[in-house]
């Protein structure tokens, strides 16, 4: 017949016991839950997709550039592609319209169309007053009694190749005068359609980047707020770490600050050999004294 021996097993108190059973249990379980799908992708770093007023500060680009429409990425808003455009730059048709503006035919657009009417008035007026003067040099002859002598014909012929050519050259002044004002009004339109070719690009640009300024304001509060929707979905699901965090701190604390006398439980082995305690037991049973215990829970 065996031998019956009392074996002591030293344990802690019940209560820290069970309270360090359940803390396991519940870090046990915890750990053991890996992150959903969902809560992998609200606690990933996501970053915000172009909003409507940077795409149309890119699409003002483009179209100034000569490019057709612009196509976005409906997830990201970033730009896939580009349709068929012009080719003509927002400036172009300034440049061209100048190139009118030059050479030398640019002046017949901007001849008067009443030019000729003023050159035959004026011409007619002229006419008239040499016909005036022609008289007067008759009634001078007729005075001096030398009408229709040689003296009269070589003063008559005088005057006329005079007045031929003084109407000559006021014709060709006025003709003058009309090309020099077409002339005239041709570099002026070259250089207003010069100035709009410069000014266009600039007022261009000035819009692109007030609309890219608003966008990329936008762009950043967009991006703040996916930030803190990742935060708070991290701090949602670290939580529970926290609490059981605190209670783990809890048990390490009565351990160290309030020693606890061992539980003795007197086992009679059946047999003569040693009964297993739980794996728990054996844990806290290795950590009898105060601090060894603490060191279990991470103190």
């Amino acid at each position: 017949m065996a031998t019956q021996e009392q074996v002591t097993i030293s344990r802690p108190a019940p209560y820290l016991e069970a309270a360090g059973q359940t803390y396991l249990d519940l870090l046990t379980q915890k750990t053991g839950q890996a992150p959903t799908t969902a809560q992998m992708t609200a606690m990933s770093p996501q970053v915000a997709g172009q909003n409507v007023l940077s795409q149309a500060a890119q699409q003002q680009a483009a179209t100034q550039a000569g490019l057709g429409a612009l196509t976005f990425d409906p997830t990201t808003g970033a730009v896939t592609g580009a349709g068929q455009g012009t080719g003509i730059a927002g400036y172009q048709p300034f440049l061209q319209q100048a190139q009118q503006y030059s050479g030398p035919g640019a002046y017949q657009q901007f001849m008067s169309p009443y030019q000729q009417d003023v050159i035959n008035t004026t011409l007619t007026e002229y006419d008239r007053q040499r016909q005036i003067q022609q008289q007067g040099i008759a009634s001078q002859a007729i005075q001096a009694g030398a009408f229709g002598g040689g003296r009269e014909g070589v003063q008559q012929a005088e005057f006329d190749a005079q007045s031929l050519q003084n109407r000559a050259a006021l014709q060709a002044q006025l003709l003058q005068q009309g090309y020099g004002q077409a002339q005239q009004a041709a570099g002026t339109a070259f250089s207003q359609q010069q100035s709009l070719a410069a000014l266009q690009p600039q007022l261009t640009a000035t819009g692109i980047q007030q609309l890219g300024a608003a966008g990329t304001s936008n762009l950043a509060y967009q991006q703040a707020v996916l930030d803190a929707q990742r935060q708070a979905s991290q701090f949602a699901y670290q939580e529970p770490y926290q609490r059981l965090s605190v209670l783990g701190s809890g048990i390490t604390g009565l351990l160290a600050g309030q020693p606890q006398a061992p539980y003795s439980q007197q086992v009679t082995p059946l047999g003569g050999a040693a009964q297993q305690a739980s794996p728990l037991s054996q844990a806290l049973q290795s950590a009898a004294t105060v601090y060894g215990l603490g060191s279990l829970f991470g103190k």
